[in-house]
């Protein structure tokens, strides 16, 4: 019997390719919303978030070839980070030179959402890359599985309703309920390490 899901090279190993063009599709379905709504929480128009995000990829694909994983230097998430800030600082620059500012409430408000140090940045960055993971990791597993295995599995982990409660709404053993959500659990960390593993 062969494996559903076979282990295919890491994503990250896969981009250094530039003719991969599904690994590529994947890194920008991934990505993007990722890149996006960092954007939109420190103050960018929606227009402004997407600029930022094709500025990001871009970066990304020209720079992928030589993105060489080195714990010792830090992870590819926080190499990512490194683009995100350094792209969006560039973004806020250019908007500062070319408008003046006008002390109205949307330049406060811009201001405002600005973190109040790096660690408050990096931090943010980090919540929402696992954010994002898991929601793209979880929109696959959804439409791999049963829909009562991710009934199980959404209510007793993510709505945390007991697993005798939820059995008993799915005509399910208890034990069949804890059997699927470790299924679905197994499943999403095998995706994510995938897109993750150097």
């Amino acid at each position: 019997m062969s494996d559903p899901h076979p282990t295919r090279p890491s994503l990250l190993v896969r981009i250094r390719d530039q003719r991969d063009a599904q690994a590529w599709s994947e890194f920008v379905d991934i990505y993007s919303p990722l890149i996006h709504g960092f954007g939109r929480k420190h103050g960018l128009q929606d227009a402004d978030a997407v600029d930022l995000t094709q500025e990001v990829l871009r970066v990304v694909a020209r720079t992928a070839g030589r993105f060489d994983y080195d714990a010792a230097r830090g992870s590819f998430r926080g190499w990512l980070f490194t683009i995100v800030r350094n792209e969006l600082r560039d973004l806020l620059d250019r908007q500062h030179r070319t408008i003046p500012a006008s002390g109205d409430t949307g330049d406060q408000q811009q201001l405002a959402n600005l973190p109040d140090s790096e660690a408050d940045s990096s931090a943010l960055w980090d919540q929402e890359h696992e954010r994002r993971m898991f929601a793209w990791a979880a929109e696959r597993v959804r439409q791999e599985v049963q829909v009562t295995t991710w009934q199980a599995f959404w209510r007793t982990t993510v709505e945390g309703h007991a697993g005798k409660d939820v059995a008993t709404d799915l005509g399910l053993s208890v034990a069949a309920v804890y059997l699927a959500k470790s299924r679905v659990m197994a499943r999403l960390k095998e995706l994510v390490r995938r897109v993750e593993a150097d």
